[in-house]
């Protein structure tokens, strides 16, 4: 997880940099301090006000000695509410220091909600804790609260450290949310919305958003975008002329995968087409049929036909000879995933529609939500397993349980399944030990599961999902069982939960292009085609910026250190049996406005060789 270097947020705030355990302003260093232990051993014999300023001496010398864990416990702990306001201040700068540093996100926001109260504070302590703030909404995945934070430090300090930062929220917004920032902004805000945009309009060519960027800098030179550029638009000058031009993409046109590749090459055409009509500058792409498996010919024929970049293969096995050589002849983006743990062809980059992303998005989410023990739901097969091993490892790497699991037969019987997983006893769920159900099924198993979980009295359970139990369409009468049920899709799947509606999903056009009268499972793969035809022009950029990102049809897209590529999907929860915006750990509304969060208190079926690309688990 991105880290802003760390460094003292004193003075001025000149660095603007997360100032993680040094001390707050106020708390005076001594000569000689107190033992922690001594301080908390008297606190317990002193009445409470007392005992919260005690409390948090101990915290603060925990935290310069560089126990961050016992400092963290200890300022976590203690009611706020019984210090003086001068304390208070300095238990907010303490404490969101410490959970930024050990990623407790909640804890940040729970400390900073001091902002909204009507405490007197030196300027620079308000600046420190709102750039945390803004910080931990990104890592949140709210990056309209995000930019609205660190835009509010900015205009306050007119310092362009926090550029990075402000940009990478920035480039996370949809077109709605770029519209709500853009209500009546200030010039600070106006500014950076004008370089959003030329970013956006200019599409993956490179030399004429840097071209239109000079422009722009030129008219606004006090800006603090253009006195100091963003690093990733600044290493961006090194890939001047360096745009994309000729690209072949190896599809099958015959065999088992065939019927994918149309789909995915209806995708690559209309984005083509899209691109072209709003004036960008496209590359030339030729198809080249990948039927024969020749990896050494197709490339040779890439080679022929000038290519810069290659698209595909598809075809699992062939991606998986390729990840295992050291580098590949061209850049290259493979429309599937490899066998492998890991990437090793330097050069080549892998995407897919992968339901381990899911998984481990869904077990972020939980943990995030406040739930620790979890109960695991998922087909016995092989998808099953490996989806359902995404999910436990992302869960327990964040501190999480699985208490109870069970591999359900995909034919067999939801009830038989429910029994064991929740311990029934009678017609009663024992839930003394999950506070979570990961459900990994398709729509006609889904739908079972919540109406059992309701006769066996476990119906305030909440159940997180993967995309596989929705269909892909709006449909009410049969879904209503899965009401509050929540699960990630690909923004063109859910536009009004993703982005507020169908006018504000990445490339529309290609999006009205494709989308009518189209199979839902049909017009995902045409959302991957959109996107590989956005990632492959974009491919220099990718290797040369870390942490580039790519608003995408399905998702947002960037690639890991391995050149895979990561897909982060919005959230959606069934309500009267239709998707809609999920009420959760942060509730929206508060975000759009400019209080903080609310936060919650934390206390068939056989897996086919190639289906990662559209991952769902069935034969194809």
């Amino acid at each position: 997880m991105d880290k802003s270097p760390r460094g003292l947020l004193l003075a001025a705030l000149l660095a603007l940099m997360v100032a993680g355990c040094a001390a707050p302003t106020g708390i005076v260093d001594r000569l000689t301090d107190p033992e922690p232990e001594t301080l908390l051993e008297r606190a317990a014999d002193q009445p409470p006000g007392e005992a919260a300023a005690t409390r948090l001496e101990a915290a603060d010398i925990l935290a310069r000695r560089g126990d961050e864990a016992q400092a963290f416990e200890v300022a976590e702990s203690l009611d706020d509410s019984l210090l003086e306001d001068a304390q208070r201040v300095q238990w907010a700068l303490l404490l969101s220091g410490l959970a930024y540093d050990l990623e407790d996100d909640t804890r940040v926001l729970q400390a900073t909600r001091i902002l909204d109260e009507d405490i007197r504070m030196e300027s620079d302590d308000r600046n420190a804790l709102r750039y945390r703030q803004g910080l931990s909404l990104g890592r949140l995945g709210e990056p309209l609260a995000a930019s609205r934070a660190l835009l509010r430090v900015q205009a306050d300090t007119d310092n362009p450290v926090l550029n990075d930062d402000i940009w990478r929220q920035l480039t996370r917004l949809n077109r709605q949310e770029l519209a709500t920032l853009s209500e009546d902004p200030d010039a600070l805000t106006a500014g950076w919305l004008e370089v959003i945009d030329l970013q956006r309009q200019s599409g993956g060519d490179i030399t004429r958003f840097l071209d239109r960027l000079g422009a722009w800098r030129e008219r606004n030179p006090n800006h603090p975008a253009a006195r100091r550029p963003p690093s990733e638009l600044t290493e961006l000058r090194e890939l001047r002329d360096q745009d994309v031009r000729r690209i072949a993409v190896l599809l099958p046109e015959s065999g088992p995968l065939a019927d994918v590749a149309e789909q995915i090459r209806r995708g690559l055409q209309a984005r083509h087409m899209e691109a072209g009509n709003n004036g960008e500058s496209t590359p030339q792409m030729t198809f080249i049929d990948a039927s024969s498996g020749d990896l050494q010919a197709l490339y040779a024929e890439a080679n022929m036909v000038g290519a810069q970049v290659v698209i595909g293969p598809l075809d699992k096995d062939q991606v998986t000879e390729l990840e295992n050589r050291d580098s590949v002849p061209l850049p290259t983006l493979a429309l599937n995933y490899g066998h492998g743990q890991r990437n090793n062809a330097e050069g080549l980059f892998q995407y897919g529609l992968s339901a381990e992303d899911e998984a481990r998005q869904a077990a972020r989410r939980a943990y995030l939500d406040g739930h620790r023990r979890s109960a695991v739901l998922i087909p016995d097969n092989d998808w099953g397993e490996r989806v359902g091993n995404a999910f436990r490892h992302e869960w327990e790497r964040q501190g999480g349980s699985v208490t109870s699991a069970v591999r359900y037969e995909p034919g067999g019987s939801v009830a038989g399944a429910v029994r064991p997983l929740l311990s029934v006893s009678g017609e009663r769920a024992q839930l003394g030990n999950v506070d979570m159900l990961f459900l990994l099924a398709l729509p006609s198993y889904a739908r079972q599961v919540p109406p059992m979980l309701d006769y066996y009295y476990a119906s305030n359970l909440p159940i997180y999902a993967t995309s596989h139990l929705y269909e892909g369409r709006p449909q009410p009468r049969i879904d209503h069982d899965l009401d509050d049920v929540q699960f990630p899709d690909i923004p063109w799947l859910i536009p009004n939960a993703a982005v507020g509606g169908e006018n504000a999903v990445p490339f529309f056009g290609s999006y009205m292009t494709l989308r009518e009268d189209n199979d839902p499972a049909l017009f995902k793969l045409n959302a991957m085609g959109v996107d590989a035809y956005e990632l492959a022009r974009r491919l220099p950029q990718l290797q040369a910026i870390s942490g580039s990102e790519v608003q995408g049809a399905t998702g947002i897209l960037r690639a890991e250190s391995d050149g895979r590529i990561y897909r982060e999907l919005p959230w959606a929860t069934f309500a009267n049996g239709v998707p809609q915006l999920p009420l959760d750990l942060i509730h929206r509304n508060e975000l759009m406005g400019n209080g903080v969060p609310q936060l919650r208190d934390p206390d068939s079926d056989n897996d086919s060789d190639n289906d990662s690309v559209f991952d769902d688990g069935r034969a194809r």
